[in-house]
């Protein structure tokens, strides 16, 4: 297996665990009642605002997912994978694990460095096997 795909293969257990961890904490919030239920109205407690921030750190990388695999498919396939593209795999699997925390506990501006630094890292990758 490529690094690249390996990268690709962490990324879907942080994405595992990330939805762990939003659930764990939305079922302590809304209780496990409206949790198990077929939900088909709203929950008579919210979110609190960690669970918010876990929930919308998870679909953040669902969206980022999209195109990271895009871009280690991108090179995987074109047989163009590399040092540089390696690096940039695990460059965004790090950046993916350190905005979780970053976003749970509100931690500013870095969020959006972290955010930024994954961005980058699959940006570089595709724009590698262009060029």
């Amino acid at each position: 297996m490529t690094p690249e795909l390996t990268a690709l293969a962490l990324a879907g257990v942080l994405q595992a665990i990330q939805f762990l961890l939003y659930s764990v904490r939305a079922n302590l919030d809304v209780g496990s009642g409206y949790a198990m239920s077929a939900r088909d109205r709203a929950p008579s407690r919210p979110l609190s605002d960690l669970g918010g921030r876990l929930q919308r750190a998870m679909s953040n990388h669902f969206e980022g997912l999209i195109l990271f695999s895009l871009a280690v498919v991108v090179v995987t396939l074109s047989g163009q994978t590399s040092k540089f593209t390696a690096t940039c795999a695990y460059i965004y699997v790090i950046a993916r694990v350190a905005y979780v925390p970053a976003y749970a506990f509100d931690l500013r501006p870095w969020r959006s460095l972290v955010w930024f630094v994954g961005f980058l890292a699959t940006v570089l990758m595709i724009l590698a096997a262009l060029l």
